[in-house]
C-alpha cells in the first residue's frame, strides 16, 4: 500500500489523505475516516485491511488531476545519518566509521516530491544527497536491533540538500545550518508500506542533474542498516509515529567531484530509488 497527501482544485489549501492504486494511475480519499494526514493514520495504527476497506467505500480520481505534496509532514524528529556508505566514505577519503554519526534537519525543510528547491543567496555550495527515508510506525525506545524493523511503517525517496559551505567552513562546522535551510528536504513521491519492501537494504538508489546521472548505488552498501539505527538511536532517543530517518547517500555528490559541482538555479534535480518511487526538484533562485 502507498499512502500520499495532496490537493484538489475542489479542497483549494485543505490536505488530503489518500491510497494510491496498485498501478499508480489513481488515489483514493481516505481523509474522512483517518484525517488528511499520514502522521494521524499511523498514529491509529489501523490495519492494512481495515484502510483497504475505507479506501474501496471511495470513487478513485485520476493521479493526474490532484497536486501531490510531502507524503509526511511535521514530522517531531528527521534524524539522518552522515558517512553510511561505503563509497561516500572513499570518495572524501574517509575510514569507514565505527559508530553512525548523527545529525538532524528541521521540519521546515520538507517539500513535495515535485516542489522547487530555493538556491538560498547565502551559499554557493548546495549540494545534492539521494538518500532512503525510514518513516517510523510506533514508539521506539531502548529497541532491540531484532524488533527494530516492528517498528518501521514505510519508506520514501528523500533529497538531503545541503549547503556545503555552511556544513563545513561556517557555523563553527556544525551541520545544522547547511541542512536546515527551508526546501532543503524534498519528500515523496509516496510512503510505500514496508509489507512490499521486502529487503529494503537490496535497493537500486541513483540521482541525476539535469539528465546527466551523478549518483548511482545499492542500499546494500549502508554501513549501518536500518535495525543498527533504530537499535543505536532509541538506546538515548525516542522515537515517535510519523519520525523520518534519512539513512546516507551513496558516492558521486557534488563537492567530491574534480572539480567540485553544485547545483544553481535551472537545474533540475532527479532521485529515484528501486520500489520506491521519483521525485523531481528544479532549482530556484531565492526570492
Amino acid at each position: 500500500m502507498r499512502f500520499v497527501q495532496y490537493r484538489t482544485g475542489a479542497t483549494g489549501a485543505r490536505q488530503l489523505l489518500g491510497v494510491l492504486s496498485d498501478d499508480g494511475t489513481k488515489v483514493s480519499d481516505i481523509s474522512d475516516r483517518y484525517g488528511g494526514d499520514l502522521i494521524t493514520l499511523i498514529r491509529a495504527e489501523p490495519s492494512l485491511d481495515e484502510v483497504k476497506a475505507a479506501a474501496s467505500k471511495v470513487t478513485p480520481v485520476a493521479i493526474g488531476d490532484v497536486e501531490l505534496v510531502a507524503p509526511v509532514t511535521n514530522p517531531q524528529k528527521i534524524l539522518c545519518v552522515g558517512l553510511n556508505y561505503s563509497g561516500h566514505c572513499e570518495e572524501q577519503n574517509k575510514p569507514i566509521p565505527k559508530e553512525p554519526m548523527f545529525f538532524s534537519k528541521y521540519a521546515t525543510t520538507i517539500v513535495g516530491p515535485y516542489d522547487d528547491v530555493i538556491a538560498h543567496r547565502i551559499s554557493d555550495q548546495i549540494d545534492w544527497e539521494v538518500e532512503l527515508a525510514v518513516i517510523i510506525g510506533k514508539k521506539a525506545k531502548s529497541v532491540s536491533k531484532a524488533n527494530a524493523m516492528d517498528h518501521v511503517f514505510g519508506y520514501t525517496v528523500a533529497q538531503d540538500i545541503s549547503a556545503r559551505d555552511w556544513q563545513k567552513q561556517r557555523n563553527g562546522g556544525q551541520f545544522l545550518i547547511g541542512k536546515s535551510m527551508d526546501t532543503f528536504c524534498p519528500l515523496g513521491p509516496s510512503v510505500v508500506h514496508k509489507s512490499l519492501v521486502a529487503d529494503p537494504h537490496g535497493l537500486s538508489i541513483k540521482c541525476s542533474v539535469n539528465g546527466v546521472e551523478k549518483q548511482n548505488g545499492s542500499t546494500g552498501e549502508l554501513i549501518f542498516r536500518i535495525d543498527d539505527i533504530i537499535q543505536r538511536v532509541t538506546e538515548s532517543i525516542t522515537l515517535l509515529p510519523g519520525d523520518v530517518i534519512l539513512t546516507g547517500t551513496p558516492a558521486g555528490v557534488g563537492m567530491h567531484r574534480k572539480p567540485a559541482e553544485f547545483l544553481k538555479p535551472g537545474d533540475v534535480i532527479d532521485s529515484e530509488i528501486e520500489k520506491i518511487g521519483k521525485i523531481k526538484n528544479k532549482v530556484v533562485a531565492d526570492a
